[in-house]
């Protein structure tokens, strides 16, 4: 079945052996794709795609070889008709703290559960409400609703909090513009070059504008000259927001990561993860577990105030979270008591800081923007475009 999907795969450069293709056939057997064409997808990049490198490689075959077959809907189209309401008014959108709680406290298996029990419940039009699959409101399934985690269904992207569009098909091919942003982020932190130092060592490095100057005046007669080698001395601590609304934007993240990661123009890079801001612990990865992490402190300690630091985050938050003590690294009243609290002392520390943030400034509502506007009181922020972190950079090289 399928070997003709085999032999795409391993032209596109996927190494995928006769093992494995056993396996998924098995698997195919066992139902294990929930007879549905998404299922067969996941399953089929599990079985076969050994490393997260290649998933951009299975994509574009994927999409290449079953590019013809009919999409089936997660949704039903009734469903998407009654929640297709551009005109339904803001009335519906009070929010609800208790309610957005509630709804962060939801791991997203639970909330995929649930959104398969409303839809086999739901038989009319919901607008408003914490409950049904319907718009605005407080239901962590539906669109233009304002809790801050749940399932888009239908409707257009507004504030960016959902995890996952329902009967959205993810197989496509993005390498190339990855690839292209990449590269622009490597041309743009290209100007932290100018933090490097001249060595003092024997002039031995070929200086070819001195030396196009010298033999111009001397009447074209070749004039070589040398200069001191330089040795790279920028150290950049790179801390990057992981988790809920950053999902939207991870493909722009990991393009700069890659950018940051190979680029040749830092002598140190140490890089951290945080979730909305920066509290008592960061951690050494993206999946933000507590055994590989650090304390905040044991970093501000132990990183010298040379450094250069780069925040990456969308800034945007519920204002409890930034504001309160809550999440302080303790309730004894000593040190940072909140996310605005640690914040500033890593301004007070580094004196070259930015935050490059890839979400505009929020624009539904005062209660949005609280976050974003106090941190980017403490933080010169830029977009995090390549003009963006050009900028960035030149505000970097100020002393």
């Amino acid at each position: 079945m399928f070997e003709d999907f085999l032999y795409l795969l391993r032209k596109n450069g996927l190494k995928v052996s006769l093992t494995e293709w056993m396996s998924l056939m098995e698997a195919l057997d066992k139902g294990l794709h929930g007879s549905s064409f998404t299922g067969f997808y996941h399953l089929c990049r599990c079985l076969l795609v050994k490393s997260e490198a290649d998933f951009d490689r299975f994509d574009r075959a994927f999409l290449e070889y079953f590019r013809d077959v009919p999409f089936q809907q997660e949704v039903s189209q009734e469903l998407l008709d009654w929640l297709d309401r551009p005109d339904v008014l803001n009335d519906y959108a009070n929010w609800d703290e208790e309610q957005a709680l509630k709804n962060m406290g939801l791991s997203e298996e639970e909330i995929e559960r649930m959104l398969k029990e409303r839809m086999e419940e739901q038989n009319e039009e919901h607008n408003g409400g914490n409950y049904w699959v319907g718009t605005h409101g407080m239901s962590t399934f539906g669109n233009s609703g304002l809790s801050p985690k749940g399932i888009r269904v239908g409707g257009q992207s507004m504030y960016k909090r959902a995890f996952r569009v329902a009967g959205e098909r993810k197989f496509r091919d993005f390498r190339r513009d990855n690839t292209l942003d990449t590269r622009q982020f490597q041309v743009a932190l290209r100007k932290l070059r100018q933090f490097s130092g001249l060595v003092d060592l024997p002039p031995t490095e070929f200086d070819v504008d001195n030396t196009i100057q010298d033999t111009a005046e001397n009447g074209g007669l070749l004039k070589v000259r040398y200069k001191r080698p330089r040795e790279n001395t920028v150290k950049v601590l790179l801390l990057m927001d992981s988790g809920g609304s950053m999902e939207y934007y991870s493909q722009l993240c990991s393009a700069l990561f890659q950018a940051v990661s190979k680029s040749g123009h830092f002598k140190d890079l140490r890089v951290y993860y945080f979730h909305n801001c920066v509290y008592g612990r960061l951690y050494n990865d993206p999946l933000l577990m507590s055994r590989n992490s650090v304390t905040t402190d044991w970093v501000l300690s132990n990183i010298a105030s040379d450094w250069k630091v780069i925040f990456v985050g969308d800034a945007q938050m519920a204002p409890y979270e930034l504001m309160g003590g809550y999440y302080g690294r303790n309730n004894s009243g000593e040190g940072p008591q909140s996310g605005l609290d640690w914040l500033r002392l890593f301004r007070s520390r580094y004196q070259n800081a930015i935050w490059l943030n890839p979400s505009q400034r929020p624009q539904w509502g005062e209660y949005w923007t609280q976050t974003y506007d106090a941190i980017a009181r403490v933080f010169p922020m830029f977009p995090l475009t390549v003009d963006g972190l050009e900028e960035g950079m030149k505000k970097l090289l100020t002393r």
